[in-house]
């Protein structure tokens, strides 16, 4: 019985961690990496194909993204997750999906211009997206799954996202069973709409994330409505426009939350009617699944609207824009106004171009609400960048950058350390993950030093005996030497069709030799219509 850390081990993002039980192949999320990545991440152990099983802790791109990948490269296994997650997943690896797809024409239209210059293949298809949601099997909350002879999963809310979930996982190899947590991302208790984080009795080993484990919130509830009441009020009066980069699922739905709640109470003097833009088909269908799932996920205060016949994240003068051309349109009207629009590091989608629109204009503010990785646009604007490059042109920066300070998802210091100290009986390793470098050992070392904690914070390519207890091997960082240019080539999508058909091969052994003997046969003949000694 193995663990093995693969993605976001001494980084922020592409969550990933392997799981050996017995002859079974399991993976915790496998998820995009977003930004800069600091250091290499080691391939998988197996064949994509012999992945057996995923447990998914929640949608975001970071913790599910390279799901299609995994089926463009071979599985067919079953995705694990809650079934809010679920709904997410279906229109969020599709919209990933449709970027990869775009940013690959846009690339090799370019490429075009250059000779020499090998055109490029989306990371994965759309049909690869679809096959990936095919595979997905929606869970409740607090049920215990039978996922098979040997492996049994809860998961548990904790309060990052709708449908987010810690995951526990009992795994039984000759006769011993181990309880495995993994945290996936714990939420801010003092976020809006979702209820907060709850916390888990025992566990043997915990793997948990540490974000913001270097840093805590505001000690003071912050008031969210007053201090984005504040800046509306300034950007308005001056003829701009509030041009806020969102997350499409998560964050836009609390913006709303809060924007219902000021324009209800007309906070905004003068502009009690100011229109509200949500440019992004992502977000718009997002935000029909919190509906849906407002029972299961939405906390008091959320439900108590909704038992008053409101609904918490709509309102008179919210517009959606759909299309291209509606997209178009809104910066070619003059009233000063609110765009939501993603992605929220401003790495792609059409944020970009409504930034390309306002960054220029002194009267009008980009305000940021969440976490910005190293090595993306948002993080440049963040920290004070006086001209940007957006589209091939530079673009100066002269709006207002704001941020709506402790708007974050994520649990500070104190609500890891709270987590963390809620189980009831002290887990034998808490092994830390999901936070940049210094801050992985940071926490780790104040969970050792403060809280007599056997802590340690692995880098990609660690593998742990989960039955001795002891190291196979702890992985020194490999630092990346250039940046990967993360699109694959057809050849590479050839090689991992191969690594199916071995897969496939496998899985056959101790078959009826007729059909055995068939599918050699069928093999052969391929293999003869495309050999080209």
């Amino acid at each position: 019985m193995e663990l093995m850390f693969i993605g976001a081990d001494h980084e922020v993002t592409g969550s990933c961690h392997y799981l050996r039980v017995g002859e079974k192949n399991v993976l915790v999320d496998y998820g995009m990496e977003q930004g800069a990545n600091v250091f290499e991440n080691c391939k998988l152990p197996v064949d994509e194909a012999l992945i057996d099983y995923v447990f998914l802790t929640h949608a975001h791109i970071d913790h599910s993204g390279l799901l299609p990948l995994l089926y463009a490269r071979g599985f067919r296994g079953q995705i694990y997750a809650t079934a809010p997650t679920c709904d997410l997943c279906s229109i969020m690896l599709r919209d990933c999906a449709h970027i990869q797809m775009q940013e690959a024409e846009w690339k090799n239209r370019k490429a075009k211009r250059s000779a020499g210059i090998e055109p490029m293949e989306p990371l994965y298809s759309m049909e690869d997206a679809d096959g990936a949601v095919r595979c997905l099997i929606p869970c409740d909350y607090d049920s215990e799954v039978t996922v098979c002879e040997n492996i049994r999963i809860k998961f548990t809310d904790i309060g990052h996202l709708l449908g987010s979930s810690s995951i526990e996982v009992w795994a039984t190899e000759e006769g011993v069973t181990k309880k495995l947590v993994f945290s996936g991302d714990i939420g801010n208790s003092d976020q809006p709409l979702i209820k907060h984080p709850k916390n888990t009795a025992e566990a043997d080993y915990v793997v948990m994330e540490s974000t913001y484990g270097d840093r805590l919130h505001s000690s003071e509830r912050v008031d969210y409505v007053g201090e984005l009441t504040k800046i509306l009020q300034t950007t308005f009066d001056r003829g701009g426009n509030v041009v806020i980069p969102s997350f499409a699922v998560g964050r836009t739905q609390e913006m709303l939350y809060f924007l219902r709640q000021i324009k209800a109470d007309r906070l905004v003097k003068g502009h009690e009617d100011f229109p509200v833009y949500v440019d992004s088909p992502l977000a718009v269908e997002a935000t029909g699944i919190f509906h849906k799932n407002e029972e299961r996920c939405f906390d008091e205060q959320a439900m108590a609207l909704v038992k008053k016949g409101i609904n918490p994240i709509t309102f008179p003068g919210l517009r959606l824009a759909i299309t291209s051309d509606e997209s178009k349109a809104i910066n070619f009207e003059h009233t000063p106004k609110v765009i939501i629009s993603a992605s929220g590091m401003c790495e792609a989608g059409r944020i970009r171009h409504h930034l390309k629109h306002n960054l220029w204009r002194p009267e009008c503010t980009i305000l940021f609400v969440g976490y910005q990785a190293v090595g993306t646009l948002g993080r440049m604007l963040v920290e004070g960048a006086q001209e940007v490059k957006l589209f091939g042109e530079p673009i100066e920066v002269r709006a207002d950058i704001a941020k709506l300070v402790g708007m974050s998802g994520h649990a500070d210091k104190n609500g890891l350390l709270q987590w963390i100290n809620g189980f009831e009986k002290k887990p034998d390793k808490v092994f830390v993950v999901h936070g940049e470098d210094t801050v992985c050992t940071l926490f780790s070392e104040c969970l050792k030093g403060e809280y007599k904690l056997d802590a340690y914070a692995p880098y990609s390519g660690t593998r742990y005996d989960l039955i001795s207890g002891e190291f196979i091997c702890e992985a020194e960082p490999i630092r990346i030497k250039k940046k990967a240019h993360g699109i694959s080539t057809v050849f590479a999508r050839l090689l991992a069709s191969g690594q199916r058909l071995m897969a496939v091969i496998y899985k056959n052994e101790g078959g009826a030799n007729k059909d055995l003997a068939k599918f050699a046969d069928q093999i052969n003949s391929l293999c003869d219509r495309w050999d080209r000694s």
